[in-house]
């Protein structure tokens, strides 16, 4: 029981130094964001600033997490196309957390067993619909702070259509090639 209480102690320290760090890079960007009046700009734009300021430091990194990284960028974009002209994603990632650490198991679809793809499919799924509640509330709150001075921006979360619409386009472009 005590090195569980330990175990949760540590998490929480880590996830307390993750906030604060997401804290500090924000406000970091936000000097930046001010200095050049709010003008869109990129994040190297911002790091570099940061870095020449002496607000940020170039992070140690470790080259095998940069090659994973790039190996699950090069796999999440791995694309064939089936029978009936479908093109798919071929890998898909299941994130599951071991010891209060984060991994991310990839498997091949064809390969990986039902329980991994269920698992990535919800996962996806979920990632989604918490893209889609976002959205929502920034166009709301968009909404809410430029009323009366621009139309408000609608936004339609029933995809039915929007897919439908896709699918018959996939249809047409697998018929075109194939005939």
């Amino acid at each position: 029981m005590d090195g569980d209480r330990r175990f949760k102690s540590r998490c929480e320290l880590e996830v307390k130094a993750m906030v604060s760090r997401k804290e500090r890079l924000q406000k970091i960007w936000h000097q930046y964001d001010s200095r050049r009046d709010h003008k869109p700009s990129s994040m190297r734009q911002a790091a570099a600033w940061a870095i020449s300021d002496g607000l940020l430091q170039l992070p140690e990194v470790d080259p095998i997490d940069i090659l994973a990284e790039q190996m699950a960028q090069a796999v999440r974009e791995e694309y064939r196309t089936d029978s009936e002209g479908r093109r798919y994603r071929v890998n898909h990632a299941v994130r599951a957390t071991k010891s209060g650490v984060q991994y991310t198991f990839w498997g091949v679809m064809g390969y990986a067993p039902h329980d991994h793809m269920e698992k990535a499919f919800a996962q996806r799924r979920e990632l989604i619909v918490g893209e889609n509640f976002q959205l929502k509330v920034d166009i709301d709150v968009y909404n809410e702070m430029n009323a009366g001075k621009h139309p408000a921006i609608q936004l339609v979360l029933d995809y039915r259509d929007d897919v439908a619409e896709r699918e018959e386009l996939m249809r047409l472009h697998f018929r075109r090639h194939v005939a």
